[in-house]
Parts: C-alpha cells; structure tokens; sequence
C-alpha cells in the first residue's frame, strides 16, 4: 500500500513564493551526511532550515512522517525530442512524465531537429523550456549538426548554457576532433559527456552480439565497439586533463577501463542506466522491440558488472536515457525499430527494486547517484539541501509496491520493456523551487 501524503496546514502548495514545510519525514542528503528524521522548511524558492520542530505559521505543511525526503531527483540523460519530433515527445509531456516520476531536473541531450550546436539554437531550447514543469537543462552538440565534421562553439555554448557537450546518438569518431573538443571543454569549464561507439565494429547491429542475437539470427553488436572508444578517449583525458562523463556505459569491460582510469587519478566518470543493471540481453528475445536500445542489453556478466561498478563507486550517476517512440516506429520489425525506452516514470522504482532492496547500494548511496553527483559532475544548482540551495525535494514511499502500466504514463510515448513489472519505492511528491510540482493525492 502506498502511504497518502497529508496536507496538514491550508495554503497553496503550489506557489513558489510561499514557504512550504516537510514534516517528520527521513530526510537523507547525502552530499551533506545528513539522514535523520526531522523537518525541512523552503522559502522563496529555497530551502532555509533543517531541524526538528521548525515552524513557519501560515505555509502549508506537507506531512512526510513515514517517507523518505531526498534532494530533488536529476535524470542527467533524457531525450526530450523537441524541437523537431515533438510527435514522440515534447518538453511539456516529458517534464510533467519526470515530475510523476519524482525527478526534479532533466537534462536535454542534443538529438533535436535543429540541434543545440549554435548561441541561437541554444537559446531559443531555453525559451522553449521556459514554462516547463521541472528544471531543464541542456547538452551542446560537440560538432556542427552532430555531423562529426567540425567542432561546434564550444565555449558560446557554455556561456549560453550547455552543461556539457556531447553528440549523443553518434559517436565523435575523429580522435582529433575528440582531442580538441576536450581541449575547448576544459577551457570552458565543462564535461565532455560523449556516445562511446566505433561504427565500424556495431554497423547494423540490433543487439548485443552473443549466443541470444546469434539464436535469433540478428545481427550483433560486439562489447569491443563500446570498449575501443572509451580506451581512446581516456587516453585522450591523459594527454589534455579534461574532464570526460561517460555516458551509459553496458559492458564489463567499459566498467574496468573506467575503474582502471579513476585510480590513475584521471578526470574521468560515468553513468549507468536502469535498464542496464536490470536486463540482459534474453529481454530481447521476450520482449523484441521494446528491449532495443543503444548500447544494447547486454549479456548477465556485464550486468553483474554494472551492480559490482556501482557498489565500489567506479559508476557515478544513473540516469534513464528517456527515449521517446511512437507505437508505430516500435512495431517495426527487430532491425527496423528504432533504438530507445521511456523511463522517467520507472526510474525510482528501478532504483528501490533492484539496487536498495537487495542492498547493492545503502539508501544514501543510491539517493547520491540521482543527487548530489550528477549535480557535482555537471555543474548544476541543487543536489543537496543546504541554506540557499534550491528548493528541489523528492518524497517517496520506499514501501510502496506498484505495477508498471504504460496507459498510465505521462509520456506522450509507452515504450517499455517494463510493462507489468512490480516494482517497490515509488515518488508521492515532487517539489520543484519550493512549489509542489506533483502529488498522488492530488
């Protein structure tokens, strides 16, 4: 049973520049090694105090006995498809699908039509992303049209917003570009956040290369197009210090060369998906289309990896690589579906289900990887709640037991190999700013 959340004082809840207090919930931040029960009170937008028994006469009051109350949740990967496809998605379907979700800040990669590789661009994202439910930030492409020819304007970009650069969905295949692009980066004070892929090794590939695609009579795409990129790119770190975020990494060995990099003291981190430490490459056999997505599922070995890299810490961030479709495009047959998942709405449950219950990860922990690193590692406000940062909260029933059902998602999209799991922990209220962006009784 999912606990209700109660409203104990009147009030908007939803006005930004009205307190709002969290009552008597577990408050864990990790950034701060806080995790008590206590209250936590925002106002004007920002948290201001963390105690017991703190009063604010006249706000409403949110009664999180029994709940967990975290930093706002960051997905740092998501794919918001507008401008140009806003037919699978658009930024007010998928931030109102990341406030159901529990996620507070999404951070847009740069597959759009046109795509964030110009000042203009750039800006008119962020004016599109002005009345958004949740915080949305953006990556700047690396190259002119993601096309893998010329460098972008690395350091306009930033000064326009780019948290990071990456041509995500393609692979920045030239190692010069590579060298400069890191160069710019660091200049600029940004990550190079890249899609790690030699197309030359994964040209045509549908899945993992492994005895499942060989059963099915598909073609594979082998670990070592994954492995090769990544080994050049933190050579590349070596020679220019720069600092590189490795975005869904799915092998064993990705996790190795990663963990090899950190304890040579190199500036090199990484994310991991949900649904490449939940599924192996046999959801491709089960669930076809639905269980396509780039990298691939892998095999169980690398799975087992992806849980060892995130219980010793090698792993940074999780994220979900939301990646709208439409039906149609889905039921296309295995080699012509389109690569890609939603997963906003199933990332916290994911989390809970398969890292939190079976103790892969401890509860702060697990809270860090959605929080605090991803705020950390690309530079973005909030992440913890200190005095003056923002009032970004994530409450969620840690017992509540529920059932994936897509015809209930606020996606514009449904495609899930998740359909019909059952899954522990879910989020009951998303505060964004100090205003109550979501709420099941609501």
């Amino acid at each position: 049973m999912q606990k209700a959340l109660e409203v104990v004082d009147g009030g908007s809840m939803t006005d930004p520049h009205r307190s709002l207090l969290i009552r008597g919930g577990r408050i864990v931040d990790p950034a701060n090694a806080f995790d008590d029960v206590a209250d936590l009170l925002i106002e004007e937008g920002k948290v201001t105090g963390i105690g017991r028994s703190l009063s604010a006469p006249g706000a409403p009051v949110l009664d999180a006995s029994g709940l967990l109350v975290a930093p706002g949740f960051i997905d740092s990967h998501v794919h918001l498809r507008e401008p140009g496809f806003e037919h699978k998605e658009d930024i007010a379907s998928a931030t109102s699908a990341a406030a159901a979700g529990g996620i507070c800040a999404v951070v847009a990669m740069p597959n759009t039509e046109p795509p964030p590789d110009s000042a203009g661009a750039l800006e008119e994202f962020y004016q599109r992303a002005a009345g958004a439910v949740t915080r949305v930030y953006t990556v700047g492409c690396v190259t002119r049209g993601r096309a893998g020819v010329e460098l972008a304007p690395l350091a306009e970009l930033a000064s326009c917003g780019a948290v990071a650069f990456s041509d995500d969905g393609d692979p920045v295949e030239s190692a010069d570009l590579m060298m400069g692009a890191l160069e710019l980066a660091r200049a600029a004070g940004r990550p190079v956040f890249p899609h790690e892929e030699v197309r030359e090794i994964t040209a045509g590939g549908c899945m993992h290369e492994g005895a499942v695609s060989a059963r099915l009579g598909v073609r594979g795409m082998p670990a070592a197009g994954e492995e090769e990129m990544i080994a050049r790119d933190i050579e590349l770190v070596r020679q220019t210090g720069a600092a590189l975020h490795i975005a869904h990494i799915s092998t064993a060995g990705a996790v190795d060369l990663v963990r090899q990099a950190k304890t040579a003291g190199l500036p090199v981190s990484c994310e991991v998906l949900t649904h490449h430490f939940v599924l192996a490459d046999e959801a491709v056999a089960i669930h076809g289309s639905a269980a396509k997505m780039s990298p691939p599922l892998r095999a169980p070995s690398d799975v087992e990896a992806m849980l060892a890299g995130l219980a010793d810490a090698t792993i940074d961030t999780i994220a979900t690589d939301h990646a709208p479709h439409t039906a149609q495009e889905k039921a296309l047959p295995l080699a012509e579906a389109p690569f890609g998942i939603v997963g906003l709405e199933t990332g916290i449950g994911l989390t809970f289900t398969y890292l939190v219950e079976p103790r892969v990860l401890d509860l702060p922990a697990a809270v860090a990887r959605w929080t605090w690193e991803p705020a950390r590692l690309l530079g973005l406000p909030g992440g913890r709640l200190s005095p003056g940062d923002p009032g970004d909260v994530t409450v969620i029933d840690m017992e509540s037991k529920w059932r994936v059902d897509p015809g209930e998602f606020r996606s514009k999209s449904t495609n899930t190999p998740f359909a019909g799991y059952e899954l522990r922990g879910r989020a009951v209220a998303t505060v964004v700013g100090g205003r109550v962006v979501y709420r099941t009784d609501a």
